[in-house]
């Protein structure tokens, strides 16, 4: 008889024994998603930061040398700023803000090509690149937000008071708003590589045009109505709101700010779903 085939009635042959259950190497280990993502962001940490001299010193320098240079810039051709008493806390008000959406906006329209060679491997996701990306550049942003504004607030008479519910506000919006941008980008780069270049010449005016350097009240008023459609003047409006005490800032739109920047990052978010694979194959 086939000792394949099945034991006859009535006989006392053992019945057939269920498969033995995997060993517990081979199963999915817990929390994968959010090892990719531990792992991709110490991989970024030490590529960007461990490998020069000085590491994270480079990440405050490089805003701090741009608020001292709009300072004395500036002081030299008004006689105070306009608002507080210190031009570098005023500059400092406006400058990091939009730092802090420039550099998340750059850093996730490159999550994927930046991390492409890891997407090789099956546990790590497009959407762990992404999540690592806005979390370390996130973190590392806020930082640096508050070394640099507390640094000027010992150094200099500033006469200012932190109010952290504005001052949260404003910088989630800015991370909103770069997230949402960069999404959208790493879309548009990964599918046709020429936009990265048109939108490096289509961004150059928001420097000027973002509340960095004016107060929205002291322009004319057909520009300040054109001005509100940016929505990174919302933002510098909220984080003066929260650094002075008596600025209000009544022209700030929670709802136009964060609606504008989670539409683009649902937008980018469906788009990359669709054509993530295209990108990588770029």
């Amino acid at each position: 008889m086939d000792i394949t085939s099945p034991a006859p009635a009535g006989s006392d042959a053992a019945p057939a024994r269920s498969p033995a259950p995997l060993p517990q190497t081979l199963k999915p280990p817990r929390f994968g998603g959010m090892r990719s993502i531990s792992a991709l962001m110490l991989r970024e940490m030490e590529s960007t930061y461990g490998r020069q001299p000085g590491g994270y010193i480079w990440a405050i320098l490089q805003p701090v040398g741009m608020i001292v240079l709009l300072s004395l810039a500036f002081s030299m051709l008004v006689h105070k700023p306009p608002l507080g008493t210190s031009f570098i806390f005023f500059y400092a008000s406006g400058f990091l803000p939009f730092d802090i959406y420039t550099s998340m906006s750059a850093k996730i329209s490159g999550a994927l090509m930046y991390s492409r060679p890891l997407l090789a491997y099956p546990r790590v996701t497009w959407v762990d690149t992404i999540l690592a990306r806005l979390l370390l550049n996130a973190l590392t942003a806020l930082m640096v937000f508050f070394i640099v504004i507390l640094g000027i607030m010992m150094l200099y008479e500033t006469r200012a008071r932190i109010d952290l519910g504005p001052l949260l506000t404003g910088l989630g919006m800015a991370i909103t708003l770069g997230t949402g941008v960069g999404l959208v980008n790493c879309v548009l780069i990964g599918l046709y590589p020429v936009w990265g270049i048109i939108w490096g010449i289509l961004s150059r005016p928001l420097f000027l045009g973002s509340g960095v350097l004016f107060l929205l009240e002291d322009m004319p008023s057909n520009i300040q109505h054109f001005l509100l459609w940016n929505p990174l003047i919302h933002v510098a409006g909220l984080v003066r709101r929260g650094l002075f005490s008596t600025y209000d800032a009544p022209y700030v739109s929670l709802s136009y700010g964060y609606g504008v920047g989670l539409l683009l990052c649902t937008v980018g978010l469906i788009f990359l779903r669709a054509h993530y694979k295209t990108v990588l194959q770029q």
